[in-house]
């Protein structure tokens, strides 16, 4: 036998072992959202390409939600661990995957709105310096000066550009605008970006994490930047969103380099375990947690990382705003209750203080500047900022109860937060843009009673009010943080709560007890895909504040996490 032969050490290196079916929920969003790109590419016909779309997105969402469940009975409260530890399959990430499904078919049924944006065709022909656009012609037919270019048909449109490629107010977008053309990508790029939500909350390692938080990223950078309407801001919004997004990426991988440098794993439970019995380098997992810290702080909008939130949330379009509001922020908190949880529990007196600061600042700063504004969706922006601080509340409790608690905040302000920016955009100057000032909003409620109502109703919970669900998500996250000694948390929260309720105030006083003003915007009736989402969303809202108990015990069975 060759010296070779007799040297050589044959290495068994066992394939990873895939669970399809507690995957299945992930699997089916990835290839719809694949599936929907093929129909992008292969199907030409605009009307049937926007069905298509819409159809397999609500279809996907929805089943990969029944599969969710389905995995949630079989399972009961058992972990599971899948692709050699990258994916793990416990209670939260089972939880927070429901609410994410929940909410991202209700954007997404959003999405596909045609009333609310209406356009005059004759409006199209008139716009950009006089250009005379002939009908039916695409972005490259000619201007001319045929009798249908006098056309005043009303034409269905939807949030997004005609054309996200053209300079805006250009003849072009103009043209494609005509022409009825539809960007018609935006579902699959809202599914890929779901997909990344949900694995973003039930990573095993930090390099998976990092992959979701790229997978869901990108496609939102793309979303911001689709506005029909002010397509500047939209375009300004992602920009920003983009340039930020990607130092907080950079900040996240390179804690992710550190937390392997402490203790030689990107696994979480092994970093925990290393960290637990000392054996990590105690300085390098210090800056492995503030650096991947600070990269999910960016994620959920924390002060001073979510600078970008008012202008992103103002400028996107309001679909995308919805999802950002509600689906990005759950998935956005799983992955960082998992990270403190899990993998730096053991540091947890060197980043508590640290995290308490970032509570307070959160809380109290948002808040503030919330008061000052004069924009209803920017105000809604400020607020989405300050109810970060009361989740933070939960999620720094290291305890099973403050889990439980940041679980059902986060159901609770999901639904209302997509209920309140959806119902925003059915209110309209004459132009058929959305009409966010607070002043035009004087009188709405007494004209238009079952809208004032309802977001009365929604901003009552954001203040909140008893009988709401945003009371009882502020009761069980202060009860959480009040029995492990963090009363001055609690203090903080309860005062900036009062503070808030202010200028949540201040919007229903003008809508019921202020004149309306002389161009008062107008109300538009929008479709099922719009109205029945907000239905479900106010409905949470109401129920969750008389009836929480079934909500609590299932948040309560799927706060433990498998360390």
């Amino acid at each position: 036998m060759s010296s070779f032969a007799r040297n050589t050490v044959t290495l068994a290196v066992d394939a990873p072992s895939i669970d399809y079916f507690r995957l299945s929920p992930m699997l089916i969003v990835f290839g719809v959202a694949v599936l929907g790109v093929l129909v992008e590419a292969l199907l030409p016909d605009v009307a049937a390409r926007y069905r298509t779309q819409l159809g397999l997105g609500l279809g996907g969402l929805l089943a990969a939600f029944g599969m969710t469940v389905a995995v949630a009975v079989v399972d009961g409260s058992q972990p599971h661990v899948t692709m050699a530890g990258a994916v793990i399959v416990d209670g939260p990430a089972l939880f927070l995957q429901g609410v994410i499904l929940l909410v991202a078919a209700a954007s997404v049924a959003f999405m596909g709105e045609r009333r609310l944006d209406r356009v005059w065709a004759s409006a199209q022909v008139q716009s950009a310096a006089g250009a005379r656009i002939a009908v039916g012609g695409g972005p490259g037919a000619e201007v001319g000066s045929g009798a249908d270019d006098t056309d005043d048909r009303e034409l269905p449109a939807d949030a997004f550009t005609p054309a996200g490629s053209t300079v805006p107010g250009s003849v072009d977008e103009l043209r494609a605008g005509r022409a009825r053309w539809y960007t018609t990508e935006v579902y699959p790029l809202a599914l890929f970006a779901v997909g990344g939500m949900m694995l973003f909350g039930a990573s095993g390692d930090l390099l998976t994490m990092f992959i979701a938080l790229e997978v869901l990223s990108l496609p939102l950078y793309l979303l911001c930047a689709l506005a029909r309407r002010r397509r500047l801001l939209s375009q300004e919004a992602s920009l920003k969103y983009f340039l930020l997004g990607a130092f907080a990426s950079a900040i996240f991988l390179f804690g992710t380099a550190f937390a392997y440098g402490a203790t030689g794993s990107l696994s979480l439970h092994r970093i925990g375990r290393a960290v637990a019995d000392g054996t990590a380098d105690h300085t390098l997992a210090l800056i492995a947690v503030v650096m991947v810290t600070v990269g999910l702080l960016f994620k959920v909008g924390a002060v001073p990382f979510g600078s970008w939130v008012p202008d992103v949330y103002q400028g996107a379009p309001t679909p995308v705003t919805a999802l950002m509001a509600s689906a990005t922020k759950v998935a956005a908190f799983g992955a960082l209750l998992r990270v403190l949880h899990v993998a730096f529990p053991g540091l947890q007196d060197d980043w508590r203080p640290a995290l308490w600061t970032i509570a307070i600042a959160t809380m109290v700063l948002a808040t503030i500047m919330a008061v000052t504004q004069q924009d209803i969706k920017r105000m809604l922006a400020y607020s989405s900022v300050s109810h970060v601080g009361f989740a933070l509340v939960g999620a720094i409790t290291l305890t099973e109860d403050g889990v439980s608690s940041t679980l059902f905040y986060l159901t609770a302000y999901a639904f209302a937060a997509f209920a309140a920016f959806a119902l925003l955009a059915v209110v309209r100057d004459e132009a058929g843009r959305e009409e966010a000032a607070l002043d035009a909003w004087a009188g709405l409620g007494r004209r238009r009673p079952l809208v004032g109502v309802l977001m009365s109703l929604l901003l009552l919970s954001f203040a909140g009010i008893p009988l709401t669900s945003g009371f009882l998500g502020k009761f069980v996250v202060f009860a959480a943080a009040g029995a492990t000694g963090a009363w001055a948390l609690v203090i903080v929260g309860v005062l900036c709560s009062a503070i808030a309720a202010y200028f949540y105030v201040q919007v229903i006083v003008s809508m019921f007890f202020r004149p309306a003003r002389d161009d008062a915007p107008l109300v538009v009736t929008p479709s099922p895909l719009t109205s029945v989402p907000i239905a479900i969303g106010v409905a949470v809202t109401m129920v969750l504040g008389v009836f929480p108990q079934p909500l609590l015990d299932l948040a309560a069975s799927a706060s433990s996490f498998l360390t």
